[in-house]
């Protein structure tokens, strides 16, 4: 524990721990009041004149502003003894409490790591638990933490509706949006939600962080959907702190910014003082429960004792303007509240002052005796699960053969009867199958509605299953992808659309560092599950140049967790389609289904009119395990392809010329699922066959080609004589151009050459 300052003004030493002045002052402050104390209030009474706020309410949020300090406080001490590992604090921010407290443990929070005041007021809504011991259980990284399971410090709660999240800077405002809009769209469409039909969204952010594109992706796409009239119940609430790690908010930037933003209606309330800002933030919350619209709270706050335990202030702000920044501490004027109205004597302030340091240090000290996760099993367990019986039970799962005869239009058109087809029709027919089997999903992005996409694949989704299920977006693939997160958070099972892969970079990071990240940050306990349909890869005689024929599938394939199929024929694409939504709907995975451009209208293989690549529509109990390949001549051993998405129709047509050329039998395997690999597979058919070749229309650095010659390395069969034909390290031309940087058949049958010189 801290050692007192012996000094009257302990605020004015140099060189001392800000925790340890911040400590000193508050107990020096109290010590020291020497005001007028008022008739101690009865407990409905107003704490102070014209409050809004009551005695009993004020005594509780004072009571979780000191457990929200104490946790700061108690943080900074045992980081250097190793029991506890993060130190970024709340101090400064104790007023979000208020937050917590006029709203409801049923309304979703997405918080920033600011909220230990917010965390300690909403453990009160429900019985029997304990903020200090769950928030020491984070801190020390603890296995028996209830939120993550020991993987980060968390602010979270199953129960309390606090979904755990380690956002890169606002990240979590297009998923808190996301899940507003869901709220209400579930409603309409009848949808049972697992909160109430009145909850509103609570997402916390800095000022910092209110600059960032992310965020101000959020407030557009906020504003864009009020203006249609489209309820989103979501409160933003900014802690304006004035300043980011180091770098300053310019004075008065964030009401200028905010307060007079159409359709984003804006409130203010002091978070440095109760009773001030009660009425304020009260205001907020029912306004937006009660409007339904997207509500901007800008709470004031400050932030002493640095970003962090490792930011030393005194390095870099003069001792003046610390001591000023340091003389607003909320908890300064929580403490006179309390001693003004006569609520509490100066004995009783630092009695409970001192009661809560010594539990939050006993809930430290025995959280550092608890097991920390030791074993690659125990830290990965949440973060990919999956149970394959009941996912393939699932996938082939026909209970809706009614719906199906009413989404087709009648027996003689169900898709198993209309002959074969090509990959974008069948797609289209998987996704009719699907929407009548599984009323809880819903497909939306750009043109995807009576436009059908740009390709026509989702042509007649929206005329079969209305427009509540197949709509359209704003041209915002974050926006589009933090409304899949909040429609699965609600229970839905959403199907989004990335329009080109090229523009999945956009909003890469609300996969990577947020749909993907859920399971594993909150231990299993909430999950987001999705289907991502992207439009992807090259070879579309020469159009669009690189924002069209984006072949960065790497960009995908290191994001932990997620599953990538990627079809290259009509009826691979539907029952990898089956597969991936019982993935997403069984262990709460999230999936992407790379649909090869230039394959959605092929028809041919070999010979134009030959028909070779048109396929049947699979019966709807038929579904691709996870993971399986599928094999062109199984009992060629000569030279084996491995491949995927438009490699596999160049690969089959090499095949002709390498065995007119060679006399070999050559054996294709089309991969179709690219994360994860199935590195047995790629072993075992390596193994069987005497020549490798790994035809990769990626990039040649980074590409999926790299992970499969090094499944067949670690296989110990790296002897074997092996070529790559894959694209180059350049980015998509124009025109004919295009066909200078990605494989072609010629460039296979040139690499079997080569293997045959050996």
């Amino acid at each position: 524990m801290f050692a007192a300052v012996p000094s009257p003004i302990p605020a004015r030493m140099k060189g001392l721990n800000r925790a340890e002045i911040c400590d000193v002052n508050f107990q020096e402050f109290v010590r020291g009041w020497n005001g007028r104390a008022d008739a101690r209030p009865s407990a409905d009474e107003a704490v102070l004149d014209g409050s809004a706020l009551d005695a009993r309410g004020f005594r509780e949020l004072f009571e979780s502003q000191l457990i929200s300090r104490h946790l700061d406080l108690m943080a900074r001490v045992l980081r250097v003894q190793n029991k506890v590992f993060y130190t970024i604090g709340s101090s400064g921010h104790e007023g979000n409490a208020m937050v917590a407290r006029l709203t409801r443990h049923t309304d979703p929070a997405f918080l920033h790591y600011r909220s230990g005041g917010f965390m300690a007021e909403r453990f009160r809504k429900l019985p029997g638990m304990d903020p200090v011991m769950d928030s020491a259980l984070s801190f020390a990284a603890s296995q028996d933490d209830p939120a993550s399971g020991g993987r980060h410090k968390v602010w979270g709660s199953k129960p309390l509706w606090v979904l755990p999240q380690t956002s890169t800077i606002a990240s979590h405002l297009p998923k808190a949006l996301g899940t507003a809009i869901a709220i209400e769209h579930g409603r309409r469409i009848g949808h049972a939600l697992p909160v109430p039909d009145d909850s509103i969204v609570v997402c916390s952010f800095g000022d910092a962080s209110s600059n960032h594109a992310t965020a101000q992706t959020a407030f557009n796409a906020a504003a864009w959907t009020a203006y249609q009239k489209l309820p989103a119940p979501v409160l933003f609430v900014c802690e304006d702190n004035g300043i980011g790690i180091s770098v300053k908010t310019p004075d008065g930037w964030i009401a200028r910014n905010f307060a007079n933003r159409t359709d984003l209606d804006y409130f203010a309330a002091d978070g440095l003082d109760l009773a001030a800002g009660y009425g304020d933030v009260q205001r907020a919350v029912e306004h937006c429960r009660r409007t339904r619209r997207p509500t901007f709270l800008h709470l004031r706050t400050t932030r002493i004792m640095g970003h962090a335990g490792t930011d030393f202030e005194i390095e870099w702000r003069s001792i003046e303007e610390l001591c000023a920044v340091e003389a607003t501490d909320p908890l300064l004027r929580s403490a006179a509240i309390a001693l003004e109205s006569g609520l509490m004597t100066k004995d009783d302030v630092l009695a409970l002052y001192e009661a809560t340091r010594e539990r939050c240090f006993a809930a430290a000290e025995d959280a550092d005796g608890r097991p920390r996760l030791s074993t690659l099993e125990d830290v990965v367990a949440p973060l990919a699960p999956y149970t394959p019986d009941a996912v393939q039970a699932e996938a082939a799962r026909v209970d809706h053969a009614e719906r199906r005869l009413q989404a087709f239009g009648g027996e003689t058109k169900l898709p198993e009867n209309a002959g074969p087809k090509h990959l974008a029709i069948q797609i289209n027919a998987a996704l009719h199958d699907l929407f009548a089997k599984y009323p809880e999903a819903l497909l939306f992005g750009e043109d995807v509605a009576q436009k059908g996409g740009v390709y026509t694949v989702t042509k007649g989704l929206q005329k079969a299953f209305g427009a509540r299920r197949v709509f359209n977006t704003l041209l915002d693939e974050t926006t589009i992808l933090g409304m899949a997160q909040g429609y699965a958070n609600m229970g839905l099972l959403p199907l989004p659309e990335i329009q080109y892969l090229a523009y999945f970079h956009n909003a890469c990071d609300q996969i990577r560092g947020e749909a993907a990240s859920l399971q594993f940050f909150s231990n299993g306990q909430y999950r987001n599950p999705m289907v991502m349909r992207i439009a992807s890869l090259g070879y579309q005689r020469g159009f669009g140049g690189h924002f069209h024929n984006d072949n960065s599938i790497t960009a995908l394939r290191d994001i932990p967790g997620l599953v990538i199929g990627c079809p290259s024929r009509g009826d691979d694409a539907a029952t990898m389609l089956r597969t991936l939504m019982a993935l997403a709907k069984v262990d709460g995975r999230v999936c992407a289904l790379l649909e090869p451009i230039a394959l959605y209208m092929a028809k041919d293989l070999h010979e134009p009119g030959d028909g070779g690549w048109l396929t049947t529509y699979p019966s709807p109990d038929e579904a691709m395990p996870l993971g399986e390949e599928r094999v062109y001549d199984a009992d060629a051993a000569d030279l084996v392809v491995f491949t995927f998405g438009n490699g596999v129709p160049m690969s089959l047509r090499a095949a002709r010329a390498i065995e007119a050329a060679h006399g070999w039998k050559v054996r294709v395997v089309d991969l179709r699922w690219l994360l994860p690999l199935n590195e047995a597979a790629i072993a075992r058919h390596a193994g069987e066959c005497a020549r490798i070749l790994v035809v990769d229309e990626g990039r040649r650095s980074a590409g999926v080609g790299e992970g499969i010659i090094t499944a067949i390395a670690e296989a110990g069969l790296g002897h074997k004589p092996l070529r790559r034909v894959v694209g180059a390290d350049t980015f998509t031309p124009l025109a004919g151009a295009a066909f200078l940087v990605i494989p072609s058949d010629d460039d296979i049958v040139a690499a079997a050459a080569e293997l045959a010189a050996q």
